[in-house]
């Protein structure tokens, strides 16, 4: 297999390529977006007095619905208030959807990014830049989600004021259910040795420091513990969690985590599959 080299090119200022053109490049296959396994809803979706929606996506197995606005060249502010715009008049209209609104664009502008940061804990919103990759006469399009969902709420500041004790949780669990959250904290403290149990009132976290180091949390219930570790929902992943024999739950899309239950001996057994998740999740976090 050789090296080759890509010219990255702009669509904005190409003659012959048009923002239709990527609608219709998406619309072949949804999947290039990186947002899962989505299917084509729509596309030039009229909206009332606002224009059209430049596609309409919908998760093929969640209750799910993606507004996407596509623009060439920069981010900017009409684009942005657009997309919302587009993402509040579908929320409105079919209530029974999640709804995540989500801008392509050639260029993330800091200041994009900036006004974002606006918008944080009030509406579902994503960003995804976009790039043209010329090699001779073939043209490809590359995209990069720059900014994940904003979920309503995080769940590293969800119960600041709500911490508990370990005596909550055993009476709540269970000593030996406990004692797993103990041995995964084991596996973690892998990667930094200050990481310590931070008991809240529904879950158990991590804290380094005493500040929230969320990327595993564990949920502890009389006869086993559920393991929740915050990692990108991958075909990849979910397949090599249910072949090593482990109790995958549904994926939780709203917090980004896979749920795991585990039974007493479960961890003995998958002590290197279990911490491959641990570190997994340990990176990203880290990214």
């Amino acid at each position: 297999m050789d090296y080759v080299k890509f010219e990255k090119i702009s669509l904005k200022n190409h003659p012959e390529f048009n923002e239709q053109w990527v609608q219709d490049r998406i619309a072949e296959d949804p999947s290039i977006l990186g947002l899962g396994d989505v299917i084509l809803k729509d596309k030039e979706r009229i909206q009332p007095r606002a224009g059209r929606l430049d596609i309409l996506l919908q998760d093929a197995e969640l209750n799910r619905r993606y507004e996407v606005e596509i623009q060439l060249g920069s981010t900017d502010e009409s684009h942005i208030i657009r997309t919302i715009e587009y993402w509040d008049i579908e929320h409105k209209r079919y209530p029974q959807y999640d709804h995540v609104a989500v801008i392509v664009a050639e260029d993330i502008t800091s200041r994009f990014l900036n006004v974002i940061s606006l918008f944080n804990g009030m509406i579902p919103l994503m960003a995804v830049q976009m790039n043209a990759l010329k090699l001779d006469k073939n043209i490809g399009l590359s995209f990069t989600t720059v900014v994940n969902q904003m979920s309503l709420g995080l769940v590293d500041d969800e119960e600041v004021a709500e911490t508990t004790d370990r005596a909550y949780w055993e009476n709540r669990g269970s000593k030996k259910t406990l004692t797993m959250a103990d041995q995964i904290l084991e596996i973690a403290r892998q990667f930094d040795k200050q990481f310590e149990l931070k008991y809240n009132k529904f879950y158990i976290g991590l804290a380094k420091q005493g500040k929230p180091q969320n990327f595993i949390i564990f949920r502890p219930k009389k006869g086993f513990i559920r393991f929740e570790p915050r990692l990108k929902n991958s075909t990849e992943i979910q397949e090599r969690l249910e072949s090593s024999g482990l109790d995958v739950m549904d994926y939780d899309t709203r917090w980004g985590r896979y749920r795991i239950r585990l039974q007493p001996g479960d961890i003995e057994k998958n002590k290197d599959m279990l911490t491959t998740v641990v570190k997994e999740a340990f990176d990203e976090s880290s990214e």
